[in-house]
């Protein structure tokens, strides 16, 4: 492995951290940009790409969503200099004849099968977030993702009227170190994993 390789695994995983406090240097539209043109080449079933992010920057939004917000992510949500709200489109089939457009019958695979569009808008959603994260890592930007919240509530002050659904939240900026909490333990592969 190179050390540009080394380098980068630290940064995206290795000595990275979820945050829990945040610097007030500013993230840039460009740099929010940039990351997604990274994320958005992760595989989804079907390229059916659900995934939809809306980007909390002013005071204003953020008093729209803290009162969604568990307590204990209040604080985290007003510091952040962007806080991310990851959702998902459940009418994403509409947009198949466009991105999967080898297969003319793919959106009526969802159209009548309101289960399966869930679970299939949930799951890539969550699989988009996820790149999206370690995209914003890869371009020297901090994370921390955040499921303590009502989604009812963000959905109805930020979705009304739309097909999209809240997943999870995550704060974007550059971390402080102070407020980070000791590493936690991880599972050894033998642990989680069997071969049949």
């Amino acid at each position: 492995m190179s050390d540009v390789d080394s380098s980068l695994l630290k940064q995206m995983f290795h000595e990275a951290r979820s945050q829990n406090g945040w610097s007030d240097q500013p993230v840039s539209d460009e740099t929010l940009a940039a990351a997604y043109e990274i994320a958005k080449w992760g595989p989804t079933s079907m390229n059916t790409q659900p995934m939809r992010l809306l980007f909390i920057r002013s005071q204003e939004a953020k008093e729209r969503l803290k009162p969604a917000l568990a307590p204990g992510n209040v604080d985290k949500v007003m510091a952040a200099p962007v806080v991310a709200i990851v959702a998902h489109d459940s009418q994403f089939h509409e947009h198949l004849p466009r991105l999967f457009p080898h297969n003319p019958n793919a959106p009526g695979m969802f159209a009548g099968n309101e289960g399966l569009a869930q679970a299939t808008a949930f799951r890539n959603g969550t699989l988009q977030g996820a790149y999206f994260m370690i995209a914003l890592r890869a371009v020297g930007l901090d994370v921390g993702p955040m499921s303590g919240f009502d989604p009812a509530k963000v959905d109805a002050e930020f979705f009304a009227g739309t097909t999209f659904k809240s997943n999870f939240l995550c704060g974007i900026g550059h971390g402080d170190p102070a407020k980070v909490m000791g590493r936690l333990p991880r599972f050894e592969l033998g642990e989680i994993s069997q071969t049949l």
